[in-house]
């Protein structure tokens, strides 16, 4: 075989660094124009041009884009994270709770937990492994916020639907966190392994996170009503969100739950919160790109095809447990407009990150079960982020 006539390795690293993230950011500016003339989401259009920037450079120049996928993108993906769960916190301020706390709590919880036993004991039942069914089930509760915040953005809010829709994400990756503890702890038991070990760090991961937020937005809290608007203010937004992504992966807690309790925070505890959140609003979105794009990035074709049987049953699942658990909670619901959420679990079938994030905590303990895990893991970022978004936009249409 021939050698091919370019190269990314023939680049100096940082060069080839630079030269991506460049290139990145200008197709992201045809992706925006794109989009609005086919009245498409941004964000499922920036996974697919992932997707196409990796087919091409394995099938073109023989080789995968590293830039994208390896330790490059990951602090610009765990920054992208961090801030927009930081928004999500923003928004649940306690007049704001008060008004959608009722529903974002029933519909949370039922959709939570319908998803997770829909997937786990469907899997089972068809005949995988417990390695495989019960982390995946852990899986399918997480949703991408990154996906769903942006779509309701450009809805304009979406209305009463919108924040109860925000509300569910900012604390459905919390619910998965415990999940995918409970699901670890049970196939520890059965293996009869220390399963005490595995709920004490998954409640490590949860109660860590909510002290590490606190810790940080507390004093932020303080900060934002001293500080004078302009640059101030955005460099104390940008050391927030940049001392929560480093100091959670340095404690092993979820950089998405101290974001969000660092937001919930800033936005109870001071008056003037709005000027941090707005301050990051300015300058999020060129981290949404480089994480969109990067999750597209991470697809593999030869290895999403084995696992084939697998992932159609881990995406059909999950779709049909997002939308009973809509249904499920109707009775602990009130008011005229109840029935506008029956199927508002459809818009919350963005999924990457967090669900990523359990996949490979997984293939680590299980190496068995490794390759499979992934594989569903990358297929379903993928359907997810290109589906999901247009899901969720008809639900926020629907209801408006």
């Amino acid at each position: 075989m021939s050698e091919p006539l370019f190269t990314l390795s023939a680049i100096a690293t940082d060069t080839a660094v630079l030269l991506m993230l460049g290139a990145v950011l200008a197709l992201s500016l045809m992706v925006d124009v794109l989009a609005r003339r086919l009245g498409l989401p941004r964000v499922s259009l920036l996974v697919l041009t992932g997707v196409a920037i990796a087919t091409a450079a394995r099938v073109l120049l023989e080789q995968e884009v590293t830039v994208l996928t390896a330790a490059v993108a990951e602090p610009l993906v765990s920054i992208a994270l961090v801030m927009v769960a930081f928004l999500l916190g923003g928004d649940l301020t306690a007049e704001r709770w008060r008004l959608t706390g009722r529903p974002v709590l029933a519909l949370s919880l039922a959709i939570a937990l319908v998803s997770a036993l829909l997937v786990g004991g469907g899997l089972l039942a068809l005949g995988f492994l417990p390695a495989i069914a019960l982390p995946l089930a852990a899986m399918a509760v997480a949703t991408d916020p990154a996906a769903v915040h942006e779509v309701v953005r450009e809805a304009g809010g979406g209305g009463r639907v919108g924040q109860v829709v925000l509300g569910i994400v900012a604390i459905d990756d919390a619910w998965g966190i415990i999940a995918f503890g409970v699901a670890v702890s049970l196939l520890e038991l059965v293996a009869g392994a220390d399963g005490w070990h595995a709920v004490g760090r998954a409640g490590w991961e949860l109660g860590g996170a909510l002290l590490l937020g606190l810790a940080i937005g507390a004093p932020a809290a303080f900060l934002t009503g001293r500080l004078r608007p302009g640059e101030p203010t955005q460099v104390e937004a940008v050391a927030v969100i940049l001392l929560i992504a480093g100091l959670a992966d340095a404690l092993a807690v979820s950089p998405l739950l101290a974001g969000m309790t660092a937001g919930v925070a800033v936005a109870n505890l001071t008056p003037h919160h709005s000027r941090s959140f707005s301050e990051i609003e300015h300058i999020e979105w060129p981290f949404l790109v480089f994480f969109f794009v990067a999750a597209g990035a991470a697809a593999d074709p030869a290895r999403l095809g084995a696992a084939a049987p697998l992932t159609l049953a881990y995406l059909a699942l999950r779709v049909a447990g997002r939308l009973l658990g809509g249904w499920a909670a109707l009775p602990w619901l009130a008011g005229p407009d109840r029935r506008d959420f029956a199927t508002v679990g459809l818009g919350l079938l963005p999924q990457a990150g967090v669900a990523m994030g359990m996949a490979l905590l997984a293939a680590e303990r299980y190496p068995a079960a490794a390759a499979d895990l992934l594989a569903v893991a990358v297929a379903a970022t993928i359907f997810f982020e290109i589906a999901g978004p247009l899901l969720t936009r008809r639900q926020l249409g629907r209801a408006a």
